[in-house]
């Protein structure tokens, strides 16, 4: 019985050209949703974005069986090739880690950390494997019904696997059923790890820092001194979240009111030329930090002063502020991500 429906739908021995266009196609939206995933700070957003991203992943799971046949068929396997599907497993063993067994770190680094990591490490194969293949073109014929019953399929099959995977998590009481819209899971404020963003590092401070605020020199203690507490989640991208009392100044009580207006954008730069450009109008949502939980920050959590931005993932709150400029520039005129 289950043989003969799985012939109906694309047996294994009918793997071949539509196989490998469509794994081309998922892992494609896969990477894509997983960039918006990343790059939306709000629930809704968030959500669907990482939900469809998990449809997607599944997705390729369910692929594998009928991509195994086409690999046996291959008369040898270099070694690029091994790599690559070495690569895919790490990312999608990475990622149900990630989503059932909560935030950890081995070495630094975290399930959340790997499974971005080993898809960037496999997109160059992926390239090559492309190149050194004939091209995957689609035809008049994909549109037919069958293969659209055989897209349907799939795409019924991800959602069950998915459905499943959830309700089985909430069950067993795994990490999957507390974690919040973008997919990070909890830790309290206590044990939230000093992570940084690619290549950046702790930067040497001066004992008389200053921070220049619209051309204007501002020292820690005067932001100190205008200080309020402010109740922020931090939102990291590698996987965890924490809710935080901070210790910090609103941009809107630093930057003129009539500057601010006349603005396209805040460029907040920190001591390591890490950067992060915001809209003018969300001065008021932004905040200069000097203290974590009552206490000053430390060196790895960017001492002596953060960004505070609590609408947004964690790779946007730059570290060692070093200057706060209004900018003729507009916020999205910038790479979506840091590139250090």
């Amino acid at each position: 019985m289950f043989g003969r429906w799985l012939s109906r739908i694309g047996g294994l021995r009918g793997a071949g050209r539509r196989t490998n266009v469509a794994l081309l196609l998922v892992l494609g939206c896969a990477a894509l949703t997983g960039g918006l995933a990343f790059a939306a700070g709000t629930p809704i957003p968030a959500k669907l974005a990482t939900v469809i991203h998990g449809l997607f992943g599944l997705a390729v799971v369910l692929l594998m069986p009928w991509k195994s046949v086409i690999v046996r068929r291959a008369p040898a396997l270099r070694a690029a090739s091994v790599a690559l599907v070495g690569l895919m497993a790490l990312c999608v063993i990475s990622g149900f880690l990630e989503v059932f067994g909560g935030y950890g770190a081995i070495r630094r680094l975290s399930p959340m950390q790997v499974h971005v990591g080993s898809a960037a490490l496999a997109a160059p194969l992926l390239a090559w494997h492309l190149l050194r293949h004939r091209r995957q073109r689609l035809h008049r014929r994909d549109l037919s019904r069958r293969t659209l019953l055989r897209t349907g399929a799939l795409a019924v099959g991800a959602a069950a696997s998915y459905g499943a995977l959830e309700g089985i998590g909430r069950l067993v009481g795994s990490a999957s059923a507390s974690r919040i819209a973008t997919g990070s899971h909890h830790l309290s404020p206590e044990a939230v790890p000093a992570t940084m963003w690619l290549f950046d590092r702790v930067p040497m401070v001066a004992t008389d820092y200053r921070v220049y605020v619209a051309g204007k020199e501002v020292t820690v203690s005067d932001l100190t001194s205008r200080s309020v507490t402010v109740a922020a989640r931090l939102d990291c991208t590698s996987g965890w979240y924490t809710d935080a009392a901070w210790t910090a100044v609103s941009l809107a009580d630093l930057l003129p009111a009539e500057h601010v207006a006349a603005a396209a954008s805040i460029e907040v730069v920190s001591m390591t030329g890490y950067r992060r450009r915001f809209p003018a109008d969300e001065a008021g949502s932004l905040w200069l930090a000097t203290a974590y939980q009552g206490v000053p920050l430390r060196p790895g959590y960017g001492a002596p002063v953060r960004l505070v931005a609590p609408h947004r993932r964690g790779f946007w709150w730059v570290k060692w502020v070093a200057s706060v400029q209004l900018s003729d520039l507009p916020a999205w005129g910038q790479s979506p991500f840091p590139l250090q």
